[in-house]
């Protein structure tokens, strides 16, 4: 199974107005696995395939020897990668996915600033990002430039060394994962008409309501997000904040892609399942140059 920031948040109460998730939880958001057994109504897969997803939100738990897979979230492994490479992809390929391809519109001859080009996110959506015939501007540290160079990004940029919106002008789409003063900044470097994601500030306005969120809730969210609403309408540009959703056709693209070599996953390091607090502990001090895997035998 993967780890990501959102298994963290999730321990920590901080999606709970998002998410209601009732605890003791198992935490858990993909996996990759061998098939063990099917529903009646399944046709896609049968027992023994090997596979990979990323789970239905309100179905987690893949740190754990078994987890239901609804038919439709998962897809065939790739076949050129490990179960822990394959354990690495789903969520984060996934949002890469949907941020640049599904809301992006992302394609040739366009400009994407993409945030924390070494970690999970980041380092899948330069590689797709690559594919798609953008130019890929991104932010690392120091240590990783070489790294992210070889992923296909054409300006790193040092954030301890440089401002990004400095160095990161006309954007078409930035992908947001800091959210914050971070978040605001990113609309100096999206042009008129351009697109900031984020995954990893606090929701707006829309989002909350096509989740169907009690109305306090949806104004209370409007308040906190009034900044970056306030960027995006000063830049003519938009702002969208999205949850990753489960999506095995876009999964089976994906699968397309890792095994034509476009996209190849980055591990930093694999744990088994008993030190399922050290791979967390260890994911969210900001260390891993890529993902962080649990392996549970």
């Amino acid at each position: 199974a993967g780890v990501n920031p959102v298994d963290v948040k999730t321990r920590d109460g901080k999606l709970k107005t998002l998410l209601k998730y009732r605890f003791p939880l198992v935490l858990g958001n993909d996996l990759s696995g061998v098939v063990s057994d099917v529903g009646a109504q399944v046709r896609r897969f049968k027992k023994g395939d090997a596979v990979y997803a990323r789970l239905d939100k309100d179905r987690i738990g893949t740190f754990a020897g078994f987890a239901v897979v609804r038919e439709g979230a998962a897809a065939l492994k790739p076949t050129n990668v490990t179960f822990e490479e394959a354990a690495s992809l789903p969520l984060v390929a996934l949002t890469a996915w949907q941020a640049l391809v599904e809301i992006g519109k992302l394609g040739a001859n366009q400009r994407v600033l993409i945030h924390a080009g070494s970690g999970g996110v980041g380092s899948v959506a330069i590689q797709l990002a690559r594919h798609l015939g953008a130019t890929v501007f991104t932010t690392v540290g120091q240590r990783n430039v070489e790294l992210v160079k070889r992923l296909g990004a054409d300006v790193p940029i040092d954030y301890r060394g440089a401002r990004f919106e400095d160095v990161a002008k006309d954007c078409d789409v930035v992908l947001d994962s800091a959210g914050g003063d971070t978040l605001v900044r990113c609309f100096e470097c999206v042009k008129p008409g351009g697109v900031v994601v984020s995954i990893g500030s606090t929701p707006s306005a829309a989002f909350a309501r096509s989740w169907g969120l009690n109305p306090f809730i949806v104004l209370a969210i409007s308040v906190m997000s009034r900044k970056a609403t306030a960027a995006a309408r000063g830049h003519n540009a938009r702002y969208e904040y999205f949850f990753v959703r489960a999506d095995g056709e876009q999964l089976r693209e994906i699968t397309r892609l890792v095994e034509s070599g476009v996209i190849k996953p980055l591990v930093d390091k694999v744990f088994p399942l008993e030190r399922v607090r050290d791979a967390l502990a260890y994911s969210e001090s900001g260390r891993a140059t890529g993902k962080v895997v649990i392996k549970m035998a």
